[in-house]
């Protein structure tokens, strides 16, 4: 690789890792308790989520009585979602004072499926995981922190890309995983920072990218609504919103004969952003390994209860919800997940080097730098340099 273009390839490595290190040091840092969010919730809460399991020949609990139940805890609410848990026989419900009320300012009730009593959990939206959880994917900034940290996510992707281009021609003469302790502090957390970026160069780009994909989840749901669901709901266009809702219990029902083969995850309500204004979404999930990962939407309609549509999703929110999972080591349990969080600590060490040896730059010009890729990181020793 010549002169121009090992400058021109530093030049991007240095300055899309700089614009983006400390926002990465952030999302790195409140990521890491999100890996364990389940574990952390189990231990917060004292075990609280360990229900019974059903009793012997149990049928559950009509739906609409919990949504009565839930709307009775809030005067004055709106019913918006219902959904149930995978893993325990529990249905939650969360209202709110209006059909758009966001995440936020929700109310949570969370009932056992087949008896009917009420579960006593936290909100999910209060205390400090809720917290790192809103700093993590939006910094308190709505759907412009979204975007701006799925711009930095891009800058990391590219970063990671330059890197991994540098690391070839500066390697070329040293063995790999070469750290050379014996010469300047600077020399070996140069060393060091090159071997943790491309040990961790493949899992950092998922990484990466996932979150990028991620901060466009409200995007894609707004292109989904303009597409394909103005078109599942077209008969219903210039309608007013139903008056009174039909039971949603029977609306399930609709889609349970409607796709068999599938199990309801959730229900949205008219007006929540996730069926439009006339219908029911009930999201069908399967229980293979990738379709429990994503949803087909059925739409019934709120007045009737009676189905109106199904479809598939499109690949763009088929690629969203598979990279979710991904995003946080949520594949394989908990001894991914401990892996995840072993990345995600080298990745601090890389970032925090990253910034250690930029902010000595007024020693190492970039001209030594490039001299120094090309030679295969084989510079003799300068003791201007060796001093730092």
């Amino acid at each position: 690789m010549n002169r121009g273009k090992v400058r021109g390839w530093y030049w991007v490595h240095k300055w899309t890792s700089l614009v983006c290190t400390l926002f990465l040091l952030i999302l790195c840092v409140t990521g890491l308790p999100l890996i364990f969010g389940d574990e952390i919730y189990h231990l917060s809460t004292g075990g609280v989520e360990e229900v019974p399991p059903p009793p012997p020949g149990g049928t559950p609990v009509d739906l609409d009585t919990f949504i009565a139940r839930a709307t009775a805890l809030y005067p004055g609410d709106v019913p918006l979602f219902l959904g149930w848990d995978a893993d325990h026989p529990t249905v939650y419900v969360n209202t709110g004072a209006r059909p758009d009320t966001p995440p936020a300012e929700m109310h949570t009730a969370v009932f056992h499926a087949f008896t009917g009593e009420r579960i006593p959990v936290p909100q999910f939206n209060e205390g400090l995981m809720y917290t790192l959880f809103v700093i993590h994917t939006e910094m308190f900034a709505g759907l412009p922190g979204k975007l701006f940290l799925g711009a930095m996510g891009i800058l990391f992707a590219v970063a990671i890309v330059s890197g991994v281009v540098l690391y070839a021609p500066f390697m070329r003469k040293l063995d790999f995983g070469t750290v050379r302790t014996a010469r300047s502090r600077r020399l070996k957390w140069l060393d060091l920072h090159n071997l943790l970026g491309i040990v961790t160069a493949m899992w950092a780009g998922v990484v990466a990218l996932t979150g990028v994909l991620n901060t466009l989840e409200r995007p894609l749901y707004d292109s989904w609504q303009a597409g394909q669901l103005a078109r599942m709901t077209a008969p219903y266009e210039g309608l007013p919103p139903p008056e009174r809702l039909g039971s949603i219990d029977a609306a399930v029902s609709a889609a349970r004969a409607a796709v068999p083969d599938m199990r309801p995850s959730f229900v949205s309500y008219p007006g929540t952003g996730y069926s439009g204004l006339h219908h029911y979404g009930v999201f069908m999930q399967g229980d293979s390994p990738l379709s429990k990962r994503t949803y087909q939407p059925v739409l019934v309609d709120a007045a009737t209860s009676q189905f109106t549509a199904t479809a598939q999703w499109p690949a763009f929110m088929q690629a969203l919800y598979l990279s979710q999972p991904l995003h946080f080591g949520d594949y394989g349990g908990l001894p991914l997940k401990i892996i995840w969080a072993l990345l995600t600590l080298v990745t601090i060490v890389l970032l925090s080097s990253g910034l250690y040896l930029w902010l000595g730059r007024h020693r190492r010009p970039i001209d030594a730098l490039v001299a120094e890729i090309e030679s295969g990181g084989r510079i003799e020793a300068d003791p201007v340099r060796e001093a730092a």
